[in-house]
């Protein structure tokens, strides 16, 4: 009797009188047949069976991986799994995986990616008027090259560039061909070529590119041809970083 007026009466009263009519438990002073341990699991049955909004409970996030092609624009993937499933109108369990952006410039053997494979980053023409005013006071400038390529796609993102820096990109369009000048300090000393301007590129291979100043602006280019005596126009005229 102790038992179910301890744990029962004030937990679950319905619970308590089931007590009494079932298990014959007696009038105070009497042995009663109810054991603590049949009590704890009839309190648990009953709790199953409430209308209790029981929420879901996701485990941490796992560490992100690797990314999942090296030598190319591609991503990372982190998980979680269900601890406990959601019941009784509760909301679903949030998103179990996710994905982020990811460029590996060494293969799988450990050696450095082809230029060819790894993205170009470019900003405005016009950045490299300074660019070339800094390095002339430094007295570092070197001869640079442009390279043509044509745009095959442009991300929508290119056209929600609102900032003075970034409004460049609204007039970026698919198919028509872009300038892109290679000079100090992008010009990389030793391989005398700036990064992502698709030297060793087969012919006709798209080529992955990325505006600086707005991570949701890039797309896909064909080189054309490269110019060694660099003259880009002042439209399309662009800059290796």
């Amino acid at each position: 009797m102790g038992v179910c007026l301890s744990i029962t009466v004030l937990f679950f009263p319905q619970l308590w009188l089931k007590c009494w009519e079932e298990e014959d438990i007696k009038l105070p002073g009497r042995s009663a047949r109810v054991t603590e341990d049949r009590i704890s699991q009839a309190a648990r049955n009953a709790s199953l069976g409430s209308d209790t909004v029981i929420p879901c409970v996701v485990s941490q996030w796992s560490p992100w991986s690797g990314c999942a092609e090296p030598c190319k624009t591609t991503y990372r993937v982190r998980t979680r799994h269900i601890v406990q499933e959601p019941r009784n109108g509760a909301e679903a369990c949030p998103a179990l995986e996710e994905r982020a952006g990811c460029v590996e410039y060494w293969t799988q053997q450990g050696t450095e990616c082809k230029q060819s494979l790894i993205p170009a980053l470019i900003t405005t023409g016009g950045f490299g008027k300074a660019r070339k005013k800094r390095s002339a006071a430094d007295g570092k400038e070197r001869a640079g090259y442009c390279v043509e390529f044509q745009l095959v796609a442009i991300t929508p993102g290119c056209l929600h560039s609102h900032h003075s820096y970034t409004r460049w990109m609204r007039y970026l369009r698919e198919g028509h061909t872009v300038c892109v000048e290679c000079q100090h300090p992008a010009l990389d000393s030793r391989s005398q070529h700036c990064s992502g301007d698709g030297t060793g590129s087969r012919k006709n291979q798209l080529l992955h590119w990325q505006a600086v100043g707005n991570p949701r602006c890039k797309g896909t280019w064909r080189r054309i041809r490269q110019l060694d005596t660099c003259s880009c126009p002042s439209v399309h005229s662009f800059l290796f970083i």
